[in-house]
């Protein structure tokens, strides 16, 4: 097993305490209706103050199978818009670790990443929940994906062997062969690490620029994506501080700043970005709220009016609310609140921004709050859902 990947199961992989039941087999049950969403991409929702809708909405759930007490595939399951509930109702099979998920801009299509040492990521047509298939990363685990706004292209990032892949979708949302594959060679790892580790791959809100965050190197590249040939082009790259370890980006809505999750710093950092350049300047490392003891932050969301952001924070448990400040130039930190759950691995809002949902790692649950959208202040929805190692929740 590659060193590396080591590292990052020890992270949180697959750690944990005793995993929840597995959702049931879905037995041809019909599939949600599918609903406008938030772009996974940019990590922001459409709006803090949209009108909640009613009935149910799909939810779908990326975990690790091959972790003790994982699942058996991507969970599929509702909620209320209104209360937050989550209600069961099967496993989409025939993918193996999907870790991660993300959705095509004509909601048809599930991809998810096979986060194993012979990487690949798989399309899923959501009619049906027929898997489409599999497509090789050229690299070792997975662990992030997103499509690119015109529909045509998945972005996708190997953390095992530190390199970014781009794979073409047809018409029916199946994924053809791989048409580039990039390794970080360059610059040096940073201070404890082994190597170059990919960790997500995104395009920018103008649609101009691709841009991978790397763990291993302290680096994030900005690349040109050739929308007809699938190629990419290296046009920039930012250095973080040294042993910063970056995880994940999130733009502001005016897309003329970004914000970098730690997970190495246990830090929060404010970057400058240059629509026309695709440059990125590195700020100053601010606070997670965490305190002392140890703490990997995950990711980071913004709503969609711009005006508040959170994180959440693994190890100490909680969700870190910030006000955004100077049309997005300055975050300051406003509270922390308990995740009620063990690790939050990833959070996403509801396609309203009405809701916040956080996949705990160890503790096998979700968890959602309620988001007011005047202040930004999280409140429980209630009791957790049971979700066997729980990396990914993908509201529609």
């Amino acid at each position: 097993m590659h060193s590396g990947w080591s590292r990052r199961r020890f992270v949180g992989a697959l750690a944990g305490g005793a995993a929840a039941a597995a959702l049931p087999a879905c037995d041809g049950a019909p599939a949600p209706a599918a609903t406008p969403t938030a772009s996974p991409a940019t990590g922001t929702s459409p709006s803090g103050r949209a009108r909640r809708p009613s009935g149910p909405r799909p939810l779908y759930l990326g975990t690790y199978m091959s972790a003790e007490g994982g699942g058996k595939g991507i969970g599929v399951a509702a909620y209320d818009p209104s209360t937050g509930r989550i209600t069961g109702s099967g496993t989409i099979t025939g993918v193996g670790d999907p870790s991660y998920l993300a959705l095509h801009p004509d909601r048809r299509t599930l991809y998810a990443v096979d986060e194993r040492q012979d990487g690949a990521v798989t399309a899923v047509r959501l009619s049906d929940r027929k898997v489409l298939g599999s497509r090789s990363t050229g690299g070792a685990a997975p662990c992030h994906l997103s499509v690119h706004p015109g529909g045509r292209w998945l972005l996708s990032a190997n953390y095992g062997s530190g390199s970014v892949a781009v794979h073409p979708i047809d018409a029916s949302g199946a994924l053809g062969e791989r048409t580039a594959l990039v390794r970080h060679s360059s610059p040096p790892p940073g201070p404890g690490q082994d190597g170059p580790h990919a960790h997500q791959f995104v395009t920018s809100p103008d649609g101009r620029h691709v841009l991978a965050v790397d763990l291993g190197t302290d680096t994030v590249y900005t690349y040109r994506l050739d929308e007809r040939a699938g190629t990419l082009t290296e046009v920039a790259r930012a250095r973080t501080r040294p042993g910063a370890g970056p995880r994940h980006l999130t733009f502001h809505p005016g897309g003329r700043h970004v914000y970098l999750a730690d997970e190495v710093g246990d830090s929060v950092t404010v970057c400058t970005y240059d629509p026309a350049s695709g440059r990125l300047r590195v700020g100053e490392a601010q606070s997670t709220g965490a305190g002392p003891g140890q703490n990997y932050p995950a990711q980071l969301l913004v709503t969609g009016d711009g005006r508040h952001a959170y994180l959440a924070n693994r190890g100490h448990n909680s969700i870190a609310r910030y006000a955004i400040e100077a049309d997005g130039a300055r975050l300051r930190l406003l509270d922390t609140v308990p995740v009620e759950g063990d690790f939050p691995r990833q959070i996403a809002f509801s396609p309203e921004g009405t809701l916040l949902f956080a996949a705990n790692q160890k503790s096998s649950t979700v968890t959602v709050f309620h988001v007011d959208g005047d202040s930004g202040a999280l409140r429980p929805a209630g009791a957790s859902f049971p979700s066997p190692v729980a990396v990914c929740a993908l509201p529609l």
